[in-house]
């Protein structure tokens, strides 16, 4: 039986305090349990965080509180993903430490390297099969997909039965419509699945859950069909830094563009996320360190904070704010 979520908050608050007296030189002035970690402030104004659950999103929270806080320094101690954390803690002014707790070991985080790029499997002809069905065709982490409107119908698998085609909204989906329908056309099914997605992700469609996934990648889909939006000139999909586990997880969309002023790395999200800013530094990172960089919200979600965040980047970041009804935007190919 899992603990009650009071309980928790309480263990991360006493296990924050006890990794700050036994590795810091301050003391706690004050803690605070969340459901996935803890925060403290410090007796010398800096902040210390424990990143316990979801520990990869821990850096955003710690420079949100440093905002706060008389002193820039940042102690992050991570129960997971401490180097990818490191990585991205060297993408911002100011003295952010990194600490790897392990089951018996506090260590400081060695920074990893970004993800070395994986070629999808060639298969121009299946590429072509998603394309005549009118799909966006995306190839993030060696895997290529088709979307309507930034939200997967069909994607290109190779194992050891072959290359090949599966139809459906997610893994689960795909597998169930392969049980049912396996026999139904490529194309024909890729038709069944999309239409059903496009009149969910139409201009004026009601509420759905088939219209509140994605909702990142659908922005993103819309930027590429219009990238003067933004002030860009052209717009292509690439991988984010890290790779997305299912569909269900909300990561911020990346695209690559241009300005005016040369290449610019273009990471969109929907609703309020913490973690954006150093999540768009890290995809900066892993695509062009040189380039622009541009963080996509809706006008809702263009808080303070994240100019705040953007503006502690060693390399500066513009936070640009698109309308809240780009839903309603049209000229998608996947949604005529």
């Amino acid at each position: 039986m899992g603990l009650e979520p009071e309980r928790r908050r309480q263990l991360h608050a006493m296990k924050l305090r006890s990794l700050v007296g036994e590795h810091l030189a301050a003391s706690v002035e004050d803690v605070v349990g969340t459901d996935d970690g803890a925060s403290a402030q410090l007796s010398d104004g800096s902040v210390a965080v424990l990143a316990e659950e979801r520990a990869h999103r821990g850096l955003g929270n710690a420079l949100a509180l440093s905002v706060r806080s008389p002193s820039d320094d940042i102690y992050l101690f991570a129960a997971q993903e401490g180097p990818v954390l490191a990585r991205r803690a060297k993408l911002f002014e100011g003295s952010i430490e990194i600490f790897d707790v392990g089951k018996d070991s506090v260590l400081q985080a060695v920074p990893a390297r970004p993800l070395t790029p994986i070629k999808a499997v060639s298969a121009p002809e299946l590429i072509e099969v998603l394309k005549q069905a009118g799909l966006e065709v995306v190839q993030e982490h060696g895997v290529t997909v088709g979307e309507v409107a930034g939200l997967e119908v069909a994607r290109i698998v190779s194992d050891d039965v072959g290359t090949r085609i599966e139809v459906g909204v997610g893994a689960h989906d795909r597998e169930a419509f392969g049980l049912l329908h396996g026999a139904v056309p490529t194309p024909q099914a890729i038709e069944q699945v999309a239409s059903v997605v496009r009149s969910h992700r139409l201009p004026g469609a009601e509420p759905h859950p088939l219209n509140r996934l994605g909702a990142e990648r659908w922005l993103r889909a819309h930027l590429i069909a219009q990238p003067e939006k933004v002030g860009l000139s052209e717009l292509v999909a690439v991988a984010p830094p890290i790779q997305r586990t299912n569909l269900k997880e909300a990561v911020p969309a990346v695209a690559m563009g241009r300005s005016p002023l040369g290449e610019v790395v273009v990471v969109c999200a929907v609703g309020i996320d913490l973690d954006l800013v150093p999540f768009a530094a890290d995809a900066r990172l892993l695509h062009s360190a040189d380039a622009d960089l541009m963080v996509v919200v809706p006008e809702r979600d263009e808080h303070q904070i994240l100019r705040d965040l953007a503006q502690r980047l060693v390399d500066s970041a513009e936070v640009v704010a698109v309308e809240d009804g780009w839903r309603e935007w049209t000229r998608l190919s996947s949604v005529p």
